[in-house]
């Protein structure tokens, strides 16, 4: 797919190059205001405003950092993959965005989807293929016993998703976090603030504990977070400990749907399973 003759589509110029995994407190990072292809450094026109499974690809809602064009550059670059990436800005009800109720080792606290009926927002869908999703899958330690996340299949009408042409998905996948989430303090989920500094400020004000491990500022938690695996397995369990963890509404879906919707398309042993927060 060509460029209009001096039109520059480079994620820089674009405003879209901040890496959440290098600069954790630019968390979730920048989301393109329009559904486009990501190919390489570049976020392209799409060609048509909708996909449907059946073409080698399966559909995934981002709720955090996988809508960012820059983060999922960098994590399908960590194992070679450069195929390019249909990003669907997409119109989706019944779910929100929560806050995971775990702190991850890149330095930053993610967000989650929750259960949300009749509330609709405008969220990415990536439509990946086998070897794109078993990337994320990855990312998100779907693979591991003691990773943070799990993957499921959102089913409609349960969750509507409406593409940019009008088409309605009969389903999609989500990350749902195996920690629960955060509560508002009413026992509601709490909603990611979209940005780091606001959240962490708060979490840090509301406990003392919380702040002796990890200190007084988001700049402190950050870095002692990306510093230490154990501390941050320390910050999960209090944030249980100090019973500010719901469920997402989201965890009868776990184990309902296909673990892998290309089985008999790949070898088990394809895509990557090494473990990343």
């Amino acid at each position: 797919m060509s460029k209009p003759p001096g039109e520059d589509r480079t994620l820089r110029a674009l405003g879209l190059a901040g890496v959440p995994r290098e600069e954790p407190l630019l968390y979730p990072g920048a989301w393109p205001r329009e559904s486009g292809l990501l190919d390489g450094d570049r976020l392209l026109p799409l060609d048509r405003p909708g996909y449907e499974e059946g073409d080698g690809r399966v559909p995934v809602l981002a709720i955090g950092s996988n809508a960012s064009p820059a983060q999922l550059r960098h994590k399908m670059a960590e194992f070679g993959i450069d195929s390019p990436i249909p990003m669907v800005r997409s119109r989706v009800t019944g779910l929100d965005i929560g806050v995971s109720a775990h702190v991850s080792r890149m330095g930053y606290v993610s967000a989650s989807p929750v259960s949300a009926p009749g509330t609709v927002r405008e969220l990415f869908v990536l439509w990946l293929d086998a070897e794109q999703l078993a990337v994320i899958d990855a990312s998100e330690g779907v693979p591991m016993a003691g990773g943070n996340f799990d993957r499921v299949r959102l089913p409609a009408p349960d969750v509507r998703v409406e593409q940019g042409d009008g088409s309605v998905l009969g389903g999609a996948y989500a990350y749902v976090n195996r920690h629960g989430v955060l509560h508002d303090g009413t026992g509601a989920p709490r909603r990611h603030p979209g940005a780091q500094r606001p959240l962490i400020t708060e979490l840090l004000h509301e406990s003392a504990r919380l702040r002796e491990l990890f200190g007084a500022t988001p700049e402190e938690f950050s870095a002692r977070a990306r510093a230490d695996r154990r501390l941050c397995d320390r910050g999960t369990r209090l944030f249980a400990e100090e019973e500010r963890v719901t469920a997402s509404g989201l965890e009868r879906y776990v184990g309902s749907g296909p673990e892998d919707p290309f089985a008999g398309s790949r070898t088990p042993s394809a895509g990557p399973t090494a473990p990343m927060p």
